[in-house]
């Protein structure tokens, strides 16, 4: 070995030496611990802090007291008066609710705006003359008054033709989506209800592709369904979640439209996903307004609000405006009041 290779090994050893003991003594120059995988995304993280929002089921069925429409329904039977999506808001924010969700398409396939897709919407209705739009006017309130806007839009259609055909009604849906997406502003969550009645037409959803699109056209947006990718259903419609409620999740042990419901109401600790659970319940026994029902009692909101919030759940409360298009007096006084 030369002199010069001699010496430049020792500076080497000297180097590494000191650099060992730098960084021994100095704790700022530790690496950062390996992280807890998996983690919430910034999207989730805001929802959940949102602890509450207002779901608001309302279309034909408000007005032929139904649950499940036929998409038989005459449009003309949809003429709501009075309607004032800033009554809705005000409520909500009042209330504490981080956000609002509207079906503006339930399983009767009536839609709340103007689609160009379909002539089965407001535009067919005599409410403001056929020019109205519902998701509009919320849309607007909901920016107005600083709370957050989430759009159902049901994957189930019992108007639409080509429901039954996988191509193309799976085109049609993605083009209402993109619609929904792409005309109202920030959008902070698309619900997918995976209900479908037992003897409907087999066809198959492309749920990822639909997943895809909503992420592309509305980055910040949580998706729900029945296994997420962002918020799962708790896996019943009593607003309650598991004693121990766990946010990691598998996805792939759940299929949609065919839940587990004690693996949805709890979770999994060794999950290789993050996505938490939403509790939907109405406040009234059906989803929309029936003159002849009565909203739930404060005390038994109270311990739904604590076994839902207060077990590592969002609380999704149903208040459905009434025929009128408001949301009645007798619900107001009630999801506020703790």
């Amino acid at each position: 070995m030369s002199h010069s290779q001699m010496i430049l090994l020792i500076l080497l050893s000297l180097l590494s030496s000191l650099s060992s003991s730098s960084s021994s003594s100095n704790p700022f120059l530790k690496p950062p611990p390996i992280p807890i995988l998996p983690l919430p995304s910034a999207s989730q993280l805001q929802w959940q802090l949102g602890h509450m929002a207002l779901f608001l089921h309302f279309g034909p069925n408000t007005f032929t007291d139904s649950e499940w429409g036929t998409g038989r329904v005459d449009p003309y039977i949809f003429d709501p008066y009075n309607l004032d999506p800033s009554q809705w808001v005000r409520v909500a924010k009042e209330s504490g609710f981080s956000r609002v969700i509207l079906t503006a398409k339930h399983h009767d396939g009536f839609c709340l705006w103007p689609s160009k897709y379909t002539d089965y919407s407001v535009r067919s209705s005599p409410w403001r003359n056929g020019t109205g739009d519902v998701v509009a006017e919320l849309a607007k309130a909901a920016m107005d008054a600083g709370i957050g806007l989430g759009l159902y839009l049901s994957p189930w259609d019992r108007h639409e033709a080509c429901y039954g055909k996988t191509l193309d009604y799976n085109e049609f849906y993605m083009g209402q989506m993109t619609e929904l997406l792409t005309r109202y502003g920030d959008i902070k969550e698309v619900w997918l209800d995976g209900a479908k009645g037992e003897e409907e037409k087999d066809m198959e959803y492309f749920f990822d592709t639909w997943f895809s699109l909503i992420h592309q056209l509305q980055p910040g947006a949580v998706i729900f369904s029945d296994a997420g990718p962002d918020t799962r259903w708790i896996g019943d419609e009593a607003g309650v979640g598991g004693s121990t409620c766990w946010s990691l999740f598998n996805r792939s042990a759940v299929k949609i439209g065919d839940t587990n419901a004690k693996y949805a109401m709890e979770g999994d600790p060794l999950g290789h996903e993050w996505v938490p659970a939403e509790c939907d319940v109405s406040i009234r026994p059906g989803w929309f307004w029936h003159a002849s029902e009565v909203p739930k009692s404060a005390r038994t909101l109270l311990d739904i609000y604590y076994k839902s919030v207060g077990r590592n759940c969002l609380l999704l409360l149903n208040v459905p405006p009434n025929s009128s298009g408001l949301i009645s007096a007798e619900d107001i006084q009630y999801p506020g009041r703790k």
